[in-house]
């Protein structure tokens, strides 16, 4: 008996309870592959998955896949019971080579075709990025935006010497192209940091809802995304050192950013508050002139009717 080999066949069933999206990622990651190769596993016909097995392998790797929720079963190895060429009818792969682990992915339909991590591109809305890095693309493109705000400022300048309308709508054109360049961007690194969490992009949304759009982006910063693969493809690769540094910049740059903020608001909230001090001031120098003003008129009049009296009043010839 101890010389019997074993192989674990799967055919597309599972247990019971088990949906079919949660067996694909449970598998997809155990095989460390991506959902789009655990696809061709599900087309109802027999698969082995791994041959050439002992007893006690066959029931580990079968309990592995038992806890990701998939009904498969060991048969014993009998060449002639079984026939290949209905394994082999979904795939052309050999699954005849044993593995060195009863828990290594089988090595055509699954593991050769899937990556590890995902591919990492900054213009689209497909894929995943971690918190790091997330921070660090955020860093890179509010850099890019001010360099290219002072390239736009400079040359509406430029032209604004020899032409005012000119640097006027020139200026216009640029800075609303460079914003909606900003805004694009932004919400591709927001939703790929989404895919990360395994939430839907159009969560993202949420920044336009007052009070809301104040504590969503803190989550993205704060909440880890998934270890494994997910709905959206594998998990995005692991941080760089360059990610790491520029990650630490934004994070140092943040309050930096806060305090000079606070400065310009309280510097303002004193000049406004002098101001109006000058005002109430000048108002009520205003109304103190207007007061004395009757006493300066009444004196006058005085001074007016004295001087009538002290004239002599020239009597009649008789």
């Amino acid at each position: 008996m101890s010389d019997n080999r074993f192989k674990i066949v799967f055919d597309g069933a599972l247990l019971p309870g088990v949906e079919s999206t949660t067996a694909k990622l449970n598998l997809a990651e155990l095989f460390k592959s991506d959902v789009g190769a655990i696809e061709k596993l599900f087309t109802g016909r027999p698969v082995a998955l791994k041959r050439d097995l002992s007893r006690s392998d066959a029931e580990t790797y079968l309990t592995a896949l038992k806890n990701a929720g998939v009904d498969a079963r060991v048969e014993a190895e009998q060449p002639v019971a079984f026939s290949l060429a209905e394994t082999h009818e979904t795939d052309s792969a050999d699954y005849s080579r044993p593995a060195a682990s009863p828990y290594a992915p089988p090595r055509a339909a699954v593991g050769d075709d899937g990556a590890e991590f995902s591919t990492l591109k900054v213009f689209t809305i497909h894929g995943r990025i971690g918190r790091l890095r997330y921070l660090a693309w955020t860093l890179v493109l509010t850099v890019a935006m001010l360099v290219a705000g002072g390239i736009i400022s400079t040359a509406s300048f430029a032209v604004a010497a020899a032409s005012p309308t000119m640097g006027i709508i020139l200026g216009s054109l640029l800075g609303f192209a460079l914003f909606v360049a900003l805004v694009w961007v932004s919400v591709q690194i927001g939703v790929q940091r989404l895919h990360d969490l395994g939430w839907s992009g159009w969560l993202y949304l949420l920044n336009l809802v007052p009070l809301v759009n104040s504590i969503f982006p803190l989550l993205l910063l704060v909440l880890p995304g998934n270890t494994g693969a997910n709905q959206y493809g594998p998990p995005p690769p692991r941080n760089s050192t360059a990610v790491k540094v520029l990650a630490t910049l934004w994070l140092a740059f943040i309050p930096v950013v806060f305090a000079i903020a606070v400065t310009l608001g309280m510097n303002g909230y004193l000049n406004q508050l002098e101001s109006s001090v000058d005002s109430g001031y000048e108002s009520s120098s205003i109304t103190s002139d207007d007061d004395s003003d009757p006493s300066v008129i009444v004196e006058e009049e005085d001074a007016q009717s004295a001087d009538e009296a002290a004239e002599p009043v020239d009597s009649p010839e008789q």
